[in-house]
């Protein structure tokens, strides 16, 4: 039988209980009493059978008296008989529980206006497991943090965790969150503990388009991963100076495989004119390592020394020239035709011999009116 305002119940997994004075939606406003309001889930509530109010005294009936209430004796202490507390509820486990997913979110509390909102914040344990957690901010230096909340999740709850104000933002760069995870009522795997530091930036707060509904969160909010599939999120943001040096690195590697290509193929050149030059375009030939090189950036390499064998040729007339560029996907063959048919004009091309090449050869015959039709790259 469903409960209402003004029904007296007792809690089913505390002690305690009183009057209902409110009910909105499944909680259940209850006054207790110290005349202390408590929430409780509805369905957590039991109605019991009120006492049944004293009759008015008549002229025909005395008045009740007040009889002293009798303090035992310290032999009857012995004798008094302890209220028993409430059978713990069992924990009803999910099927993939036993992984551990740890979320905090951030709900506004007046979304309309986020330069003034404060913020709700929500730990979600979803999971089969109890998580005694810790959660801390940026103190007044960088070695110390300030405690916000901490407290036991059941598990697969969302529990209110704290009320982070407009005013506390300008500290909110950093979250400091510590998790144990256990069972109570059965045996269990053992996880190693949580300490997950997390970067936040706090100008989000104030984006609304940041604000989104999600996996545990119906309403809009900002969540963090603490914890993603059992393993600790780690939230990275780029560091501009490692990506500088880096891309500084490679560029470096980039210019001496350039010269060294550069100086092979000068000592190719300086052959005898009558005898073909052999320039093999495959990139083992023409660089030490492909290292974080993709295809096109090797294509346009070997492009590259293509253009330089034929700029360093082109005033040797009848001058024979072997590109040896495998047969393939017909990639780089493609590109050295169009090379060959725009800035290279008026030269003789011919496949080369397939006897001494194969198939994936092509031989150039300088010529003595052609030239370089269009500007190196």
């Amino acid at each position: 039988m469903p409960i209402k305002v003004g029904d007296t119940v007792r809690f089913l997994n505390a002690v305690g209980g009183g009057v209902v004075v409110k009910i909105d939606g499944k909680v259940a406003h209850v006054r207790e009493d110290d005349g202390f309001e408590t929430p409780v889930l509805a369905s957590e509530c039991v109605a019991v059978a009120a006492p049944a109010p004293a009759k008015p005294a008549t002229a025909h009936s005395p008045a009740p008296k007040n009889h002293p209430k009798t303090i035992p004796s310290k032999e009857n202490y012995d004798l008094a008989v302890p209220k028993a507390a409430p059978a713990p509820v069992p924990v009803v486990e999910t099927p993939g529980g036993d992984v551990l997913n740890l979320v905090i979110g951030f709900e506004p509390t007046n979304i309309k206006a986020l330069g003034t909102s404060d913020f709700e914040a929500y730990v979600v344990n979803d999971s089969n497991y109890f998580v005694m957690m810790s959660v801390a901010t940026r103190g007044r230096n960088d070695r110390t943090w300030a405690p916000r909340w901490h407290g036991v999740v059941e598990p697969n709850m969302q529990d209110f965790a704290w009320e982070l104000a407009q005013s506390d933002l300008p500290a909110f760069d950093r979250m400091l969150v510590q998790a144990v995870a256990f069972k109570s009522d059965r045996e269990f795997e053992a996880m190693t503990p949580v300490n997950v530091e997390i970067k936040v930036d706090a100008t989000k707060f104030a984006r609304l388009h940041c604000f989104r509904p999600g996996t545990y969160f119906d309403s809009p909010a900002i969540a963090f991963d603490i914890v993603r599939n059992g393993h600790p999120a780690v939230l990275f943001e780029p560091d501009a100076e490692q990506i500088r040096k880096g891309m500084a690195s490679k560029e470096n590697t980039l210019q001496a495989l350039k010269k060294e290509s550069e100086r092979r193929a000068n000592l190719r050149s300086s052959r005898p004119s009558d005898e073909p030059l052999v320039v093999d375009l495959h990139s083992s030939e023409i660089l030490d390592s492909t290292a974080g090189m993709g295809p096109a950036d090797i294509l346009n390499y070997q492009i590259e020394i293509f253009a330089r064998t034929m700029d360093a040729n082109l005033r040797q007339p009848g001058r024979k020239i072997v590109f040896i560029h495998g047969k393939g996907n017909g990639v780089l063959r493609a590109a050295i035709e169009k090379e060959l048919s725009h800035r290279y004009k008026g030269h003789r091309v011919q496949d080369a011999s397939f006897r001494e090449y194969g198939f994936g050869a092509t031989q150039v015959t300088i010529s003595a009116s052609a030239g370089k039709t269009s500007a190196r790259r």
